[in-house]
């Protein structure tokens, strides 16, 4: 080796673009040669490469721990040598579920479950990296400005004092600080065990409300495993952002409208290259995953994901700030004029099975933020009310709440940008702190089935 090389320096062939070439060798001195699916940096010293079967390159390494990873760059194609000792296998730990969710995301897609089950993750020494000769391309111009990038989105983000404008802050900060033009926020239902889009950036439709499971996909896998999650490029495998919902519970009611009717379609790009997804933690609970893809291949390398979690680790304290904040002793506001009611009447229908609503037959909302919509409709009916508030939301037992750390202000936030969106004639309108208004411009026949 003419110079050394440290293995930090060439972090660029860990990212799977371009499938690694392992060699071992049997105690008779037989030589085995295999393609392996992910070797992944753990620090300077060690390298962790991917245990899925149990094949002649496994029964080599445990009889003898010496071998050597041939990768390549993907930008200067510049081959380098990795001569590794293997030292123990993983089951657990951070290392292993992060190769595990990022396999497991692209299996969730490609219905290839078994193949892309991950066993362990082998960890191993780098005893030394040679350079292989030959030409390459002139390396790119390091980044600069990534620090300073990510003081300037952490300084506004903190100046945020609502949910609303703290995800819609965070996405602009993505936007104007590191040009990543598609993006989204998911919040978690603890009682379903779904993820629901409550804010995005760069797509055609916001898709709020749309819902990915847990586990499915790279978004589902992050927040599971509770690992961050990074594609770098396409494969045959998968078109990896399109995270379908398979199905929901039958509501029990013959007279509910289809399932596929309560289907808010999921704003990912048609065909992407490279997706990172991390999770929310606050305080050791999973709130949600921030998303983010590009249509160009290696668009998210091992910074982006860096300061992506750094961001993400803001983002999650002040919405977990922003849920145990007691609702301000405010006064009411005055009673503003009432809006001028005109034009056919709203045909609105609340399914009681999962509290769904739908207006003129089209879906709007489920779950809390349909039972809250359904009591504000009502009681505006019933009393003429249109002030409301966040605690008598959450002391009302009609609504079957959940317990008091459920996120009430991003269930707010979800129904107004819903009918925003879908049905401009009623708005929910924040008016302080823990306090909010209905706004209804036709009027309204309800039809609880």
């Amino acid at each position: 080796m003419n110079e050394a090389v440290s293995l930090h320096a060439i972090r660029s062939c860990l990212e799977g673009a371009i499938p690694a070439v392992m060699a071992t060798c049997a105690p008779d001195g037989t030589p085995n040669v295999a393609y392996i699916s992910q070797v992944v940096y753990v620090d300077a010293m060690h390298v962790a490469l991917s245990f899925q079967f149990f094949n002649k390159t496994r029964q080599n390494i445990l009889s003898n721990p010496r071998a050597s990873v041939l990768v390549l760059d993907p930008v200067t194609v510049r081959f380098y040598r990795l001569y590794l000792r293997y030292e123990r296998t993983e089951n657990t730990g951070p290392v292993f579920e992060g190769m595990r969710a990022q396999l497991a995301g692209i299996a969730s897609h490609a219905g290839m479950a078994e193949v892309f089950e991950l066993k362990g993750a082998d960890i191993y020494a780098v005893e030394h990296i040679e350079a292989v000769a030959g030409d390459g391309l002139p390396a790119p111009a390091p980044r600069t400005g990534l620090l300073h990038s990510t003081r300037a989105c952490s300084d506004h983000m903190a100046r945020c004092t609502s949910l609303e404008d703290l995800l819609q802050g965070t996405l602009d900060g993505l936007q104007r600080h590191f040009g990543i033009a598609h993006a989204m926020v998911l919040l978690l239902d603890a009682g379903t065990e779904q993820l629901y889009t409550v804010a995005s950036c760069g797509y055609a439709t916001s898709g709020v409300g749309s819902e990915i499971r847990l586990g499915q996909g790279v978004i589902g896998m992050a927040a599971r495993e509770r690992t961050p999650v990074r594609i770098s490029h396409m494969t045959h495998a998968a078109l990896y952002s399109h995270a379908i919902r398979e199905s929901l519970d039958a509501l029990g009611d013959s007279d509910a409208p289809s399932l596929r009717g309560m289907d808010i379609p999921y704003p990912g790009l048609a065909e992407p290259h490279s997706q990172v997804a991390v999770p929310l933690l606050s305080a050791g609970r999973m709130l949600g995953v921030l998303f983010a893809e590009s249509p160009e291949d290696l668009r998210f390398g091992f910074e982006d994901e860096d300061l992506l979690v750094a961001l993400a680790g803001q983002l999650a304290a002040a919405i977990g700030l922003l849920q145990s904040a007691p609702d301000a002793p405010e006064p009411p506001p005055a009673a503003p004029a009432a809006a001028p009611v005109s034009g056919a009447a709203l045909r609105v229908r609340h399914f009681r099975a999962n509290d769904s609503v739908f207006i003129d037959d089209e879906y709007l909302i489920k779950g809390v933020a349909g039972a809250i919509l359904w009591k504000l409709l009502r009681d505006h009916q019933q009393t003429g009310r249109v002030e409301f508030t966040n605690r008598e939301m959450r002391l009302d037992p009609a609504l079957r709440l959940p317990d008091v750390a459920d996120n009430l202000e991003a269930r707010l936030l979800l129904l107004k940008r819903r009918l925003q969106e879908n049905s401009p004639h009623i708005r929910v309108e924040k008016t302080g702190r823990g306090r909010f208004r209905l706004c209804v411009l036709r009027p309204v026949v309800l039809e609880d089935a």
